[in-house]
């Protein structure tokens, strides 16, 4: 039976194609096992203060030798520009919002409310004091989301592809996983205004810049894994696969590569994204013990026991490792080309 509707449901309409999942029911011999360290509360990458020091360092260091340089007459005061990046940032802050607030459809109780539930709901969780803004921009077949502020306001926004995953149809996990990602911004200071002047400097300087933002990716995944836990899995799907084969991917399988997958170009590909590289975010993702791998490569392979706890197995045979003869015409697969 055809368990996905070839469209997204419409709100309201229940699709008689659609098979309701067993209940999650533990079995006779389940055993309770308390929450891995990052299964539990949300916690920070543990790498995620330590860089925003050291770039925060550096970037007053900097602003203060162009002060120094110009008092002395070494260089051209039109240095002195640079110091002008507070105001602009407000501004940018400000306008951005603005744009939010005049051509986004603002979340309601009435207005996407599923999607307003779960924003409501992550916030409380959070323990944050009040609910952040929340809005759907169309995303014109983008998946993407992301979370902001200006003054003592904080916002999300959605894009609109995003709903289509959320249906009744798909994986609404994956949307609550996603939505509790981005509160987790706010809840985590991500999006203050001081954090994001200086993190404009950091993300001027080669491989610093995404330093911070990995970590801080991390530090947000952490909070959209303690919200929707089985979310995760849906989540690196539709970013690996798209808001209609998410459902396609084996989320073992793909985890397993950032394992596999290795190399100096594979390092730097990584070092240089603002992002983890999704398998490496997806191995984080299944092993709730440890912090996800900011610079090297995850070495072991696991499986999820529960609760966020792994344990180590052999390593499987890559997935596209075939016996001989599984290939038309004498065809044979090899790692070099």
């Amino acid at each position: 039976m055809d368990t996905h509707g070839p469209i997204p449901s419409v709100p309201g309409i229940d699709d008689p194609r659609i098979v309701e999942p067993p209940a999650d029911l533990p079995g006779p011999h389940a055993v309770w096992r308390s929450p891995a360290v990052y299964a539990a509360a949300p916690k920070r990458h543990p790498w995620e203060i330590p860089v925003l020091v050291i770039g925060v360092l550096m970037a007053v260091g900097a602003y203060g030798v162009v002060v120094t340089l110009v008092a002395f007459g070494e260089v051209s005061e039109l240095l002195l520009v640079a110091l002008v990046l507070p105001l602009v940032v407000f501004l940018a802050r400000g306008l951005n919002y603005a744009t939010m607030r005049v051509n986004g459809i603002q979340m309601s109780p009435t207005q996407f409310p599923e999607g307003y539930r779960m924003v409501v709901e992550a916030a409380a969780r959070y323990g944050m004091e009040y609910v952040p803004d929340a809005f759907v921009v169309s995303g014109n077949g983008q998946i993407n989301a992301f979370a902001s502020g200006h003054g003592f306001r904080r916002y999300v926004v959605i894009y609109s592809d995003l709903f289509e995953v959320g249906g009744r149809a798909r994986s609404p996990e994956a949307l609550e996983f996603v939505i509790g990602h981005e509160v987790g911004h706010i809840a985590a200071g991500h999006v203050s205004y001081w954090r994001q002047l200086f993190s404009s400097v950091i993300m001027g300087v080669p491989f610093l810049g995404a330093l911070l933002s990995r970590a801080q990716e991390y530090t947000a995944d952490n909070y959209g894994y303690y919200t929707r836990p089985d979310g995760g899995h849906a989540a690196i799907g539709l970013l690996a696969g798209g808001k209609y084969l998410l459902g396609a991917v084996d989320f073992d399988q793909f985890a397993d590569r950032a394992t596999h997958d290795r190399g100096f170009f594979v390092t730097v590909a990584n070092a240089l994204s603002s992002h983890p590289v999704l398998t490496w975010r997806a191995a984080a993702l299944r092993d709730r013990t440890r912090a996800g791998a900011i610079l090297l490569r995850p070495r072991n392979i696991v499986r999820g026991i529960g609760s966020g706890a792994v344990t180590p197995v052999p390593a499987p045979a890559p997935p596209t490792s075939l016996p001989p003869g599984s290939f038309p015409n004498e065809l044979d697969q090899t790692g070099l080309y």
